[in-house]
């Protein structure tokens, strides 16, 4: 019976030496695996940096020689991961076993390696015990007696361990002896490691450094750290997710430091680098017959000196177009995080705006200020409060609304990518009760707008994109609306290939107005056919209906054609071409042309 004790020194050697090196080149390579297993023989190609010598025509002697020396190991890593603990690895350069090969007897030049594996038998696990474990504590299913003995499994089932112990407090737990032994008749492999807990550990305090433009006593609320509590990796995650969250910081460390007694506190090091504290954006979009869109803002992340964001932007819409005249947008929003606890922010708002649509003219002031809550990475709660006055002009007459609404909002955000998304979904639910300040014509506006996205492989060749809007105003009849609260249908962003806001509500007379009922549907296959490209096939289809409800009285009208995607560092170029395929809001062809993809 033969004896192999690993230390636990030998097994973090092998683990660097799996990671990937450098390449090297030669005139002939060959691999031979004794037996018969190609799937094996492609992962020992894979993890040998000798099998890059024709890719990379490296030749350089001195690199081959450490290439070949160092394959040994990495060999012998990637049969310890299939359980082969009896395997034999021998390397030859030009006829000679690389091992052999003095750094003082390099030749000039090697033209030939010959890697020869036999993998012996596959070991199975013998005794399996890591002791102790925290309550809670499950094992990988393959770390049993009899599954194949994998040193995957055994590192993944320590760490198991260990995880669980410092998920339960213990912060300092870590194993105090490890011994494996390979008994090559049995051919098992028997893991037996100790594991020393430590205490229960508390939250000691959040050490900072000095040399950070956010003051201490804002990066402490923001961070929220539960001094005194028991210890938690999944507190930490969180503290490091809400600094990095407020936009102030490039960088967030975090690190535990020792625990002092009586009471067994570790403080935590906090390790911060500013962002810059100001930044500005644009972009652009533009349609064959909406025009021209451009729109840029500027933000400054710290402005009051405690992670304040304050962000001003503009856009202007519809320039050269042929739906109604020029639209205006100006406004500001400051944002204060950590305004009533983690997880929490506070904003004050304003905006002015003049829009020229194909149905309407209006002038409108707005101000408001509201709290978010953001008690998941993906979800978010907002509400607040707004005043807001304008003056409109349509086919109803001129008028004046004075309104003071409630906002309230709720985001989950589960894609992959905002701008390019490949799997998850994403739902947007705002609801906006409006008090008339001058009358009894009050109500309430509903905007549910939902995407999913599926990729059926791994490489995301094909992607599956679906969207569904749904919206609807109760309350005052269609002329006691403000017309910007009412829904129109057509254009980008609703139905490609449609006129901008083509779809409306005849009031009769030629009176025209936008409906109290919503509904848009878009479908898109995205086909990646490059690097850098992908062709994509849609379909949309839009609803508008004069009553609050979805009861079949309104239009329906569709679009669809074919798009150009072209992937940049700050998202997809989108080029696309649409027509009508329905209804009677429109006729020929329409391009479109943005970043990012339009859901």
């Amino acid at each position: 019976m033969t004896r192999l004790k690993i230390s636990a020194l030998v097994m973090v050697l092998l683990g660097q030496c799996l990671l990937v090196g450098p390449a090297f080149s030669l005139d002939v390579l060959t691999l031979n695996l004794a037996g018969k297993n190609a799937e094996l023989k492609e992962d020992l190609r894979a993890v040998s940096l000798l099998s890059g010598a024709k890719r990379d025509n490296i030749t350089r002697p001195q690199e081959i020689w450490a290439a070949a020396n160092a394959d040994y190991g990495r060999i012998l890593g990637a049969l310890y991961e299939r359980g082969f603990y009896g395997g034999v690895v021998r390397i030859q350069l030009d006829g000679q076993e690389a091992g052999l090969v003095t750094p003082f007897s390099i030749p000039t030049k090697f033209k030939s390696a010959v890697i020869n594996v036999n993998t012996g038998p596959q070991f199975v696990f013998g005794t399996t015990r890591i002791a102790p474990t925290a309550a809670g504590t499950q094992l990988p299913v393959g770390f049993a007696r009899g599954a194949v003995a994998r040193s995957g499994v055994v590192q993944e089932a320590v760490e198991t361990v260990i995880d669980q112990w410092r998920n339960n407090g213990f912060a300092k737990a870590t194993p105090a002896d490890q011994q494996f032994i390979a008994d090559h008749v049995a051919q098992t492999l028997s893991v037996r490691v100790s594991i020393e807990p430590g205490p229960k550990v508390l939250f000691g305090k959040l050490q900072l450094q000095d040399n950070i433009a956010v003051r201490s006593d804002r990066i402490r609320r923001m961070a929220g750290l539960p001094t005194g509590e028991v210890f938690s990796p999944a507190v930490l995650d969180d503290v490091a997710s809400r600094l990095r969250r407020s936009g102030a910081f490039r960088s967030v460390a975090l690190s535990e430091g020792d625990v002092t007694a009586p009471d067994n506190r570790m403080d935590i090091e906090l390790e911060l680098v500013d962002e810059k504290p100001r930044r500005f954006g644009f972009g652009g979009e533009v349609s064959s017959l909406e025009g021209l869109t451009v729109s840029g803002f500027w933000m400054h992340r710290n402005f009051f000196g405690g992670a304040e964001r304050l962000r001003i932007y503009g856009e202007i819409a519809s320039i050269g177009g042929e739906t109604g005249g020029v639209d205006y947008k100006l406004g500001a929003r400051i944002e204060q995080p950590a305004a009533f606890g983690v997880d929490t922010k506070s904003y004050l708002r304003g905006e002015l705006a003049e829009l020229d649509e194909p149905n309407f003219r209006s002038r409108q002031a707005e101000i408001g200020l509201g709290a978010v809550w953001l008690p998941k990475e993906f979800l978010e709660f907002e509400g607040g409060v707004a005043f807001r006055y304008s003056e409109v002009e349509d086919d109803l007459g001129q008028r004046k609304f004075r309104l003071m609404t409630l906002p309230l909002s709720a985001t989950v955000d589960r894609r992959d990518d905002a701008l390019d998304a490949s799997k998850g979904a994403y739902l947007n639910a705002v609801f906006l009760p409006f008090l008339d300040l001058d009358g009894t014509n009050s109500g309430g506006r509903l905007l549910l707008d939902g995407r999913g996205y599926y990729s059926p492989g791994k490489d995301k060749q094909i992607v599956l994109a679906g969207r569904l809007q749904f919206g609807a105003v109760v309350g005052p009849n269609i002329e006691n609306i403000p017309p910007d609260y009412l829904f129109y249908s057509g254009g980008g962003g609703i139905v490609r290939g449609q006129p901008y806001q083509s779809l409306d509500v005849d009031l009769g007379g030629g009176d025209k107005s936008g409906g109290r009922s919503f509904v848009a549907l878009s479908g898109e296959a995205r086909v990646r056919t490059g690097k850098k490209f992908s062709v994509v096939g849609f379909y949309d289809a839009g609803y508008i209906g004069a009553e609050s409800t979805f009861d079949g009285s309104g239009d329906w009208h569709a679009g669809a054609g074919l798009g150009l995607r072209y992937d940049t560092a700050i998202g997809p170029i989108r080029f696309d071409v649409a027509a009508p395929v329905s209804g009677r809001t429109g006729s020929g062809a329409q391009i479109y042309v943005g970043i990012g993809q339009a859901f």
